[in-house]
């Protein structure tokens, strides 16, 4: 059975969260302090972590970055308030996979979770070949077709459009697509990410204008969704 850990000190949530993921087939266990939270994540090792960023002891952030230095690449959800942009970004950065912001709702919350648990299910699998749209992409030859046509991609095109399909569903901020694409430390400008993917759009998307795979998240970054 999938085990999810909910982290959540608002007693009203935290009893709602947990009555609802039983209720779709999951073992829960919930607990409402940071640091006891974060020792809890690294021990137990859980499918997936439903992480508050304001806990007593122990901040969200701080429990995203214990587990994350510990190893473990648990998919992490991340509850934010809704006015706070800053704390979506922070917790991206840190290494969360995805953010929902309160209120939410449970149709939501239950898809953003099966698309997380997809997700880590995959993981270690190497994709050969991926296709969406009249878009198929040969990750064996290095080669990108539109429609069977070959379509000519720089090398820094190709792997980053590798990493967005490696990360489908999921906000990449430009720093994490800088460290996956570009190699860490390399030192770019936010416009330059950007103008790599205008340049995807143009040759995958049916309307670079109005893209459909490729999706600007204001103020996080991008997501692919194919």
């Amino acid at each position: 059975m999938t085990r999810i850990l909910v982290v959540e000190d608002e007693p009203g949530i935290a009893v709602g969260l947990e009555d609802d993921l039983k209720m779709e087939g999951y073992e829960v266990e919930v607990l409402g302090d940071g640091a006891v939270a974060s020792r809890r994540a690294i021990e137990a090792r859980f499918d997936l972590i439903l992480l508050d960023v304001m806990l007593p002891n122990k901040d969200g952030f701080e429990v995203c970055r214990d587990i994350r230095k510990a190893g473990l690449r648990t998919p992490i959800l991340m509850l934010t308030a809704k006015a706070q942009e800053v704390e979506k970004v922070l917790g991206l950065e840190l290494g969360a996979d995805d953010y929902v912001t309160k209120p939410f709702g449970t149709k939501e919350l239950r898809a953003r979770i099966k698309a997380l648990l997809r997700r880590a299910s995959g993981e270690g699998k190497e994709v050969e070949c991926y296709r969406f749209g009249e878009i198929e992409i040969d990750f064996r030859r290095g080669e990108l077709r539109r429609a069977g046509q070959p379509v000519e991609l720089t090398p820094m095109e190709f792997k980053l459009l590798a990493v967005f399909v490696q990360n489908r569903g999921r906000v990449l901020s430009r720093n994490q697509l800088l460290d996956a694409a570009w190699g860490s430390g390399t030192f770019l400008s936010d416009r330059a990410v950007d103008n790599h993917v205008v340049n995807l759009r143009r040759k995958i998307e049916p309307a670079p204008s109005e893209p459909r795979y490729l999706l600007s998240v204001r103020g996080l970054g991008y997501r692919f969704d194919a």
